[in-house]
């Protein structure tokens, strides 16, 4: 009996100590998953898809990310989130501590990338742009099934291995929404008969100016243009039909290209062109929907990166001849710079 007895308080005490000892351990994991990481900077760890919680917990201990991998596999087992860490590119940040990064792995707060279309670049230039970003994933679809000015310029994000079909759908998207909301805001006495003439119009307002502020004023000479059954006379629609739809030539344009007749030159064709010339942004789609009141009838460079405005002839051929002089201006600077 003394034998047992002894026994009895020997195994006692060892589940004693077993349970003391379970209970410090789970304690220090406790604090251990609160206590800041060991990274000094930030990294990137990329967990593809059906990695499970071992190659995860690798993934980070080869980042530098956890200083105990055993310990972090533990407790997301104990935590019961095994099956809901998500794949993705994840971004550590300094001193993140183990809970905060299960959190961020749950949550699925992955690294966010973003691809910008300026407003006015061509359908082309933006296929480029999608097709070149090595970031994305999966074929370009097919170009011929979009048309130009099909796309909304924007800044759009996207994690890494997003396919660029989806993307280029979003972007077409953004361009339906964004037009439908210019139409239902349009002034009711615009000469145009449906969204895709606002469209076409705003790509060439998009063309002519960069600056904010002469939108709706270059948008409201167009408009008094096709009011009056005058041609528009854009120099940026002669050069998409010259460029064959990149928008860019390497050349002035001349006399010659503005009698090409072609489906965009607007110097040789009543009313709009066949197409959009270009991506045109919300604010340009808004300025044809609702152009300044302006008498003016033309406009041309004021050679600060602006335009000037004209109501008569006269004075626009006066502002055209004060623009050539300062072109001329230039070109002798630019040329003895040369010769220096």
């Amino acid at each position: 009996m003394r034998f047992l007895k002894h026994l009895i308080i020997a195994l006692v005490s060892l589940a004693t100590l077993v349970v003391a000892g379970a209970g410090a351990l789970l304690w220090w994991g406790s604090v251990w998953l609160e206590t800041p990481g060991p990274l000094t900077e930030a990294r990137t760890v990329l967990l593809p898809r059906g990695t499970g919680v071992a190659g995860i917990t690798r993934e980070l201990a080869d980042a530098g990310a956890i200083d105990h991998p055993a310990v972090f596999r533990a407790a997301v087992v104990l935590l019961d989130v095994q099956t809901r860490l998500k794949a993705g590119e994840y971004r550590v940040e300094p001193g993140q501590s183990p809970s905060d990064i299960i959190d961020m792995l749950v949550e699925g707060r992955v690294v966010l990338h973003r691809l910008t279309l300026p407003e006015g670049i061509t359908l082309r230039a933006a296929w480029e742009a999608v097709a070149g970003d090595d970031l994305l994933s999966g074929d370009m679809p097919p170009m011929e099934g979009f048309a130009e000015g099909a796309l909304l310029p924007e800044t759009y994000t996207y994690t890494r291995g997003d396919d660029r079909g989806a993307l280029i759908r979003r972007m077409k998207a953004a361009m339906d929404k964004a037009l439908d909301e210019a139409w239902a805001a349009r002034q009711p006495d615009l000469p145009l008969s449906t969204p895709e003439e606002m469209l076409i119009l705003a790509s060439i307002v998009e063309r002519e100016t960069g600056i904010p502020d002469e939108r709706p004023l270059v948008a409201g000479v167009f408009v008094n243009r096709l009011k009056r059954g005058m041609r528009l006379q854009s120099d940026p629609t002669v050069i998409y039909g010259l460029s064959e739809g990149t928008g860019r030539i390497d050349r002035g344009i001349t006399r010659s290209d503005l009698g090409n007749a072609h489906d965009w030159n607007t110097y040789e064709i009543d009313g709009l062109p066949k197409t959009p010339i270009a991506l045109p942004g919300r604010a340009a789609l808004m300025a044809v929907a609702q152009p300044a009141e302006t008498d003016a009838l033309y406009f041309v460079a004021d050679g600060t990166g602006g335009h000037v405005f004209a109501r008569t002839l006269a004075e626009h051929n006066a502002n055209v001849a004060k623009w050539r002089r300062i072109e001329r201006e230039r070109r002798r600077a630019a040329k003895a710079a040369a010769g220096d």
